[in-house]
């Protein structure tokens, strides 16, 4: 533990002046802690020590047993060579005994020669008797013996030959001998048939062909052993090579009968595999049916094979090892492949766990089998294929953004390039295609049939709707600027409004359930569609960002209608709004115009504009008519004067208001309540230009406290259009503003007038 870490440690002990008194409680308690663990490490300490001595004495006995060997095997050749000395005429006797030996063996090897060619006939003939017999071959061990002494003749006669150093002679023995290596290779095709159908053989219940093999593979093992042996025995003592040429009988060279055996074994399942891939490439459904054959054949061996080989070959655990390589390679190669689709990849994902799932029914535990069938790349598979699916959501949501953006640049034509949907309202074109795309990017993560997969799709979906959000509003404020201007162009402005009508349906149609027809807006429907594929902990989640998601619609709606309305005012209002309160106020019938002007538009998109967002298109023109009606103040020219009747105009306006939003048969009763309770702000608004000036203070005081937001700027705006204006009056207004302790709540409508 550092000091940094220790000093922590002790801060949150010793958090409190009282737990001083702790320390000597804390003292004893730390060191018995101390002692205990003191202890444990001598005890291990002692424990170590006594396993090192142990293999430290282990190694001092093997090196005197060593040297003791060592010493009883020059006593033994000191022995040897003394007793030559002792018997008298050794040599003589030697060299007789040798001369009979070497006479035997040209014996021996001349009656092996001239037999020869006639035991290879026989063992021809035995070999084309098991060719019209291939599901028996009876003869097969004889063959084998026969074919063994054959051989080992070969050898000796080709070894004495090397050793008398007669080139002229090699090569007549080699042209004598040539025959027998046809007659081996045609042995070995017998057994490469039998090891290379083996699975067949076992059932169809040809155990004698079966334990005949095995016979022979162990044989041949064997004889590898002992010469591999012989080899090493004769390289690492080459002194002693000389005094024991006579006993090395039998085969001279590896012939490798097991290693061929188990090579079999591997290309008949590789050529399986190979199949197994091309149908696997073909159809990617249901690999654990097109794999039935490796559990068939595991299973084969196990029930069948195991008692017919040598225990000590664990004969089944390795053809389990074989197979595991080759499914190992098999499926790594696909993963690796690039041209690999994501059918085929997605079957490869779900594969590992069902392939444990049958390996531990046969007997063998994940851990047993090595390396990991995928390497364990699961979550790497996981996130390529979720990549794949959000990659391939990307290009279609960035295809559908492009050509809205085209279709809202291309808007100056008849329709405003729009559609209508089943009631008449305004939609744009691609909203359908966008949430089909959805549902088959869902229907695709739901192919998986991972809940992983499914949860990072619908993450990534939901992240998606979130930008396109975003994208949508900064498309439509971004050509909604360019109408702000004095000089702006009006190309393009009614078709603007058109998309804005159009956009604010779009979010309606999101988000606008009918539970009672049965009939769930896209947003439900996403969903209801993704529910079965996730967790209900992804589900608690999920939800609250479906809520964001849906927050989020009704506010790009409700955006879109702010600026139709911020638009009539840029636009249509452009050359009557700087007129008010100004000396042409009094003679000019602004309102008036601007409430026929309201009429014509709600005229006009009414049976257009959904029906739910027609009280919040008329509510907004209000907001933003009462907005700009009080910043007028601020208009050049602005000025109450004592003398003017600005009193009745401004009763005029607001009157003139009222009965619009009264008498308005499009507006519910409480939009329309809404709507009064805001406009009488105008109160206060002409309290503040009428009233003297000692209670201009207090009449702010009580405007400030009714709306916590009202900027003191504007108030300041408001003074100073009195003609009566001085800085005392505005000084004793701020003054009065420091004294207010007002409480915070949320946005007035005065938050809003800047």
């Amino acid at each position: 533990m550092t000091m940094d870490s220790s000093t922590v440690k002790l801060a949150e002990l010793l958090r409190h002046p009282d737990d001083l008194d702790k320390i000597p409680a804390m003292k004893l308690e730390y060191t018995r802690k101390k002692g205990a663990v003191d202890s444990q490490l001598r005890s291990g300490l002692k424990e170590q020590l006594e396993i090192t001595q142990s293999g430290m004495n282990g190694i001092t006995d093997g090196q005197r047993t060593v040297q003791l060997i060592k010493e009883e095997m020059m006593k033994i050749d000191k022995l040897c060579a003394e007793a030559q000395n002792m018997i008298r005429d050794f040599p003589n006797i030697n060299l007789v005994s040798q001369t009979h030996r070497n006479f035997s063996a040209v014996e021996t090897m001349r009656q092996n020669l001239e037999s020869f060619n006639d035991r290879l006939a026989r063992v021809e003939a035995l070999l084309a008797a098991d060719d019209r017999d291939v599901e028996n071959m009876p003869n097969l061990l004889a063959v084998h013996y026969e074919l063994t002494q054959l051989r080992n003749i070969r050898d000796d006669a080709m070894e004495q030959i090397l050793r008398a150093d007669d080139s002229s002679l090699q090569s007549t023995l080699e042209d004598y001998f040539s025959k027998l290596d046809e007659t081996i290779e045609w042995f070995d095709e017998h057994i490469g048939t039998i090891a290379l159908n083996l699975i067949n053989v076992l059932i169809n219940g040809n155990n004698g062909l079966v334990v005949r093999l095995a016979v022979i593979i162990e044989a041949e093992e064997k004889s590898d052993k002992r010469v591999k042996a012989l080899q090493e025995a004769l390289k690492d003592h080459k002194e002693m090579a000389a005094r024991f040429q006579s006993i090395t009988d039998g085969a001279k060279q590896v012939r490798g009968y097991k290693e061929k055996f188990l090579k079999a074994i591997e290309i008949h399942a590789d050529q399986q595999m190979t199949e197994t891939k091309q149908s696997f490439l073909e159809d990617p459904a249901k690999l654990d049916k097109k794999l039935k054959w490796y559990f068939n054949d595991l299973n084969a061996v196990k029930q069948g094979m195991v008692p017919l080989m040598p225990k000590k070959w664990r004969i089944f655990q390795t053809y389990a090892k074989i197979y595991h390589k080759l499914m190992h390679d098999f499926l790594i190669g696909m993963i690796d492949d690039p041209d690999t689709s994501s059918a085929n990849m997605l079957s490869i994902l779900n594969w590992p766990e069902a392939y444990y799932v049958k390996m531990a029914k046969l007997g063998f535990r994940e851990s047993e089998l090595e390396p990991h069938v995928i390497d364990g790349r699961a979550s790497e598979l996981v996130r390529e294929f979720r990549q794949l699916i959000i990659r391939f959501l990307d290009q279609w949501l960035d295809r559908i953004f492009q050509t809205e953006k085209k279709d809202f640049a291309d808007r100056n034509v008849d329709g405003s390039n729009l559609d209508a949907d089943e009631y008449g309202y305004f939609r744009t074109k691609n909203l359908v295609d966008m949430w089909r795309m959805l549902r088959e990017q869902i229907d695709a993560a739901a192919n998986s049939q991972r809940q992983d997969v499914a949860e990072g799709v619908v993450d990534a979906m939901i992240l998606r709707l979130k930008s396109r959000q975003q994208d949508w509003q900064k498309m439509l404020d971004d050509e909604a600027a360019k109408y702000h201007g004095a000089t702006a162009e009006l190309e393009g402005f009614q078709p603007l409004q058109d998309w804005l009508v159009a956009t604010a349906n779009d979010q309606i149609a999101c988000i606008d359930d009918n539970e009672e027809q049965g009939r769930f807006a896209y947003l439900s429907s996403f969903r209801q569609k993704f529910e079965p594929l996730v967790s209900a902990d992804y589900i608690a989640r999920a939800d609250t960002e479906i809520a964001t998601l849906r927050d989020g619609y009704v506010d790009l709606g409700t955006h879109c209608i702010t600026t139709f309305a911020q638009l009539i005012f840029a636009v249509d209002f452009r050359t009557v709004m700087p007129d008010f309160f100004t000396a042409k106020w009094y003679t000019a019938n602004a309102m008036k115009q601007m409430i026929v002007t309201f009429e014509e538009y709600i005229g006009d998109y009414k049976s257009v504009l959904h029906h739910s967002l027609l009280d919040i298109f008329i509510e907004e023109m209000a907001d933003e008519l009462l907005i700009r009606y009080l910043s007028s103040v601020k208009n050049k020219g602005a000025k109450f004067k004592r003398q003017d009747p600005f009193k009745d105009k401004l009763f005029s306006d607001v009157s003139t208001a009222f009965e619009f939003f009264s008498n308005n048969n499009y507006l519910s009763e409480d939009v329309a309540d809404t709507i009064k309770q805001k406009w009488r702000v105008t109160e206060q608004f002409l309290s503040l230009i009428e009233v003297e000036k000692s209670v201009v203070p207090e009449v702010f005081a009580g405007f400030k406290m009714d709306y916590w937001d009202l900027q003191l700027s504007w108030v300041e705006a408001v003074l100073r259009a009195r003609d009566d204006f001085d800085r005392a009056m505005l000084n004793a207004v701020k003054a009065k503003a420091a004294q207010l302790d007002v409480e915070r709540g949320y946005e007035t409508i005065m938050g809003k007038v800047k």
